[in-house]
């Protein structure tokens, strides 16, 4: 693959982002290649050494000649001085000059040959290591050419690796309407509910997080969306009851319904509550439509016969005409007592509703709205309160006409497993029916949750998974054969970061004015000032940028991984698709961070499509009209 060049873009108004998946699409070249070793690039020359041992040689073995031919030519000389002495006849002198002279001549002759075979051999190894230096050369040349292609071909492949994006986008694909995250920590979901919200936030999109979790998880987000230029509006409940008008545009049988399902959390065993619905569905008909919880509960403790209605004419909450009216709703004979005792019961459970609205003021619209509980409250009133804001959800989702734009309005419910199976089916069936996005957090995999993970159009975000029989589960569903790559990055920062924690102020105490929309602001400055995440990540980056480890898909495993890291997981036409993700938001700041994903920048074949990152100083997109947004307050109850 060739180089890749990132280009500008934006964050897609019709994308979930649910982390960042690292690869490494060009592998790590190693060291460069070694230079020839200094012993390699040296040229064989001739030995001194051996020439001068092997002159010697010759002239030890040339020395007997040598004295020999001396012995000779002396021994001439006399017989020359006898001759002239006259004292040897000159026949005799010439015989022995002539011997003694040829002697010595032989020697001389032999004397010569010898240095003669010296300087031949001197010479052969001359021209022999002549020979072999201009091969060396040669080699060396080679060598060396050899070395400097591999060095410039080294040096890409490094260029490539050091320039190359390591984190690259995991959004939800176009055909998922859903995404279940199973398991996980509060720490985990902070990081993937501000990852989920700031991208949605920024690209124009509308957020609503229902946080049964009691941990605070969206208070990053709260602070991200506040120094990006949105005023978040904020309920904590029981405390805010009293100014949360959610509900207050149902008519009376879709009210009705909601009641039903509130009393119905007090249920040790599933019953149908169609009975119920109908003791307040007439109950609503006397009061008319602009009938309050408190007036709701009045006419049930009158339909009970349960304390003196005289008190609530005097407050009130019911009028002589209602009360009459009331107390001939029903027969008399067994029917009335089973009347009578359900009427007790819906009177007891929705007496924790009945401040609900009572000091509702008019709001602003906000693009991100958070209803929380408190974890000082008690456990069951937060069931109760859980199941009457999801479902009012669900009905004013089932009234809004379908947006056309998927996921531009997002709900996320954090600790959905505190609510019922049906409260559970019916505001999925609410949000696929008007094109709303929906992002379910579950701690624990019960069999309500069980049975409807991943269920339809759906993705499944795996997150660590404590328990044991929760992790089997996680990878029977997901599949043990698949192997992952977990960035040591992640294990890094997730240790070092808590996330979540504190609680959440609430900013519905008071009325405020509609004001002009702000600067969107920075989204990555947004995400490192305004989050924990961002603040930490830069601490625990250097050196682990480009390391990691692989794992099989095993309950082991899942039981183990590091805080923010996601398994996504949905079924295609070709089988199930299986990616790890980083949901920690900090990612979106560094450098090396691609809005694109693995598939769109390694495609099968052809050349690979420019990279995109993200562009802050480019213009919010042009998304058209937007959809009718949820309204949760009209004239009227």
């Amino acid at each position: 693959m060739g180089d890749v060049h990132p280009e500008h873009a934006q964050l897609q108004a019709d994308r979930i982002y649910l982390g960042w998946q690292y690869a490494l699409l060009h592998p790590d070249p190693g060291p460069p290649p070694k230079r020839p070793a200094r012993e390699d690039l040296k040229l064989p020359e001739v030995d001194p050494e051996w020439i001068r041992k092997e002159k010697l040689q010759e002239d030890l073995l040339n020395r007997p000649v040598r004295l020999f031919r001396t012995f000779m030519a002396s021994l001439a000389a006399v017989i020359a001085l006898l001759g002239l002495a006259g004292l040897l006849d000159w026949s005799f002198v010439a015989i022995g000059l002539v011997a003694a002279g040829g002697v010595a001549g032989i020697c001389s002759y032999a004397i010569r040959q010898g240095n003669r075979a010296v300087r031949l051999r001197v010479q052969e190894r001359q021209a022999r290591t002549d020979r072999d230096r201009a091969r060396r050369e040669r080699e060396i040349a080679a060598a060396q050419l050899e070395h400097a292609e591999q060095y410039r071909d080294w040096a890409e492949r490094k260029s490539l690796f050091d320039k190359q994006l390591s984190w690259y986008a995991v959004a939800v694909p176009d055909e998922i309407d859903r995404v279940d995250v199973a398991g996980g920590t509060l720490p985990g979901w902070s990081a993937l509910i501000t990852l989920i919200g700031a991208t949605r936030l920024y690209s124009g999109g509308h957020l609503t997080v229902l946080d049964l979790s009691e941990g605070a998880i969206a208070k990053d987000l709260i602070e991200l969306a506040k120094r990006g230029g949105d005023d978040p509006l904020v309920w904590v409940l029981p405390s805010d009851l009293p100014k949360l008008d959610l509900g207050a545009t149902l008519k009376p049988e879709a009210f009705a319904d909601v009641l039903a399902h509130v009393v119905s959390v007090s249920e040790e065993t599933s019953r149908d509550i169609g009975f119920d619905n109908a003791i307040l569905e007439r109950v609503l008909e006397v009061l008319g439509e602009t009938a309050t919880i408190s007036q709701v509960t009045a006419a049930l403790r009158a339909l009970a016969q349960v304390g003196d209605p005289r008190d609530d004419l005097r407050f009130g909450l019911l009028t002589a005409t209602q009360l009459e009216r009331i107390g001939t709703l029903f027969g008399r004979g067994v029917a009335d007592r089973v009347v009578i005792e359900r009427a007790w019961a819906l009177e007891s459970q929705l007496r924790k509703l009945e401040t609900l609205g009572t000091e509702a003021v008019r709001l602003p619209p906000a693009r991100l709205r958070v209803v929380s509980m408190d974890r000082q409250a008690g456990v069951f009133g937060n069931r109760v309160l859980g199941t009457y804001v999801a479902t009012a959800l669900t009905h004013i989702l089932r009234q809004s006409p379908a947006s056309e734009r998927p996921w531009y309005h997002t709900i996320i419910v954090a600790g959905a497993d505190k609510l019922r199976g049906d409260v559970l089916d019916r505001l999925m069936d609410a949000c696929e029916t008007s094109q709303t996005g929906l992002v379910l957090t579950y701690r624990s995999l019960t069999a309500t949750v069980r049975e409807r993970l991943g269920r339809g159009h759906a993705a499944v975000a795996f997150m660590r998974l404590g328990n044991a029989e929760d992790a089997r589960v996680a990878s029977e569903h997901v599949g043990t054969e698949h192997r992952l790559e977990l960035a040591q990055l992640t294990e890094s920062v997730s240790s070092a970061v808590n996330g979540g924690g504190g609680g959440y102020t609430s900013t519905v105490g008071a009325s405020r004015t509609e004001s002009e929309p702000k600067d969107r602001g920075d989204l990555r400055a947004g995400i490192t000032e305004s989050t924990e995440w961002g603040r930490n990540a830069g601490t625990v980056t250097e050196g682990v940028m480009h390391r990691s480890r692989e794992f099989l898909v095993e309950p082991h495993q899942l039981q183990q991984l590091p805080t923010t890291s996601v398994i996504v997981t949905h079924a295609t036409a070709d089988g199930r698709e299986v990616r790890l993700a980083d949901a920690n938001p900090a990612i979106l700041t560094f450098p090396k961070t691609t809005l694109q994903e693995v598939r769109a920048i390694r495609p099968a074949a052809g050349p690979p499509p420019p990279v995109e990152v993200l562009d802050e100083d480019a213009p919010p997109p042009n998304l058209g009209p937007p959809p009718p947004r949820l309204d949760w307050r009209k004239p009227g109850r």
